[in-house]
């Protein structure tokens, strides 16, 4: 089955996005299930009535753009979960302040695990703060960044 690429859907998407209130954090074609999934967020959280929101503002839009050259799918709205991890400079920006770990590809100055408090990130590198000061780690290194969720 042939699919438009999922950066022009998220381009399309954006204003309808902005029009609801939330933000497109990401979105997946699934073509085992055919299944279209867009992951949104806003500040504050995100409950089942804002999804359905932005469901609703979306489906009419979307069978004018027409993603699968007129095949079947099914659309989904979801969030991305506590644990997501950070794809673009807002997400680095909105948890400034918050517990985050960092997971590498391969060890950095000796650890391929650091959390610690999120200072900034700037110039392309993540800055912690830790027991052992200030820690900064480059973005290209990281696996995964996301939020520390203690239960």
């Amino acid at each position: 089955m042939k699919v438009k690429p999922i950066a022009e859907i998220v381009a399309f998407l954006q204003p309808y996005a902005e029009e609801v209130g939330v933000e497109i954090v990401d979105a997946a074609w699934d073509m085992r299930t055919r299944s279209l999934t867009v992951f949104i967020d806003m500040a504050g959280g995100l409950d089942l009535d804002t999804c359905e929101k932005f469901h609703n503002a979306i489906d009419a839009p979307l069978d004018l753009l027409d993603p699968t050259f007129g095949a079947p799918y099914t659309l989904n709205c979801s969030s991305p979960g506590l644990d997501r991890p950070f794809k673009t400079e807002a997400d680095f920006l909105r948890h400034i302040g918050e517990k985050v770990e960092v997971r590498l590809y391969a060890p950095w100055e000796g650890k391929k695990y650091y959390e610690g408090e999120l200072v900034a990130f700037r110039e392309g590198n993540v800055v912690l703060r830790s027991e052992k000061g200030e820690e900064v780690i480059p973005f290209e290194k990281c696996a995964k960044v996301c939020l520390d969720i203690e239960v």
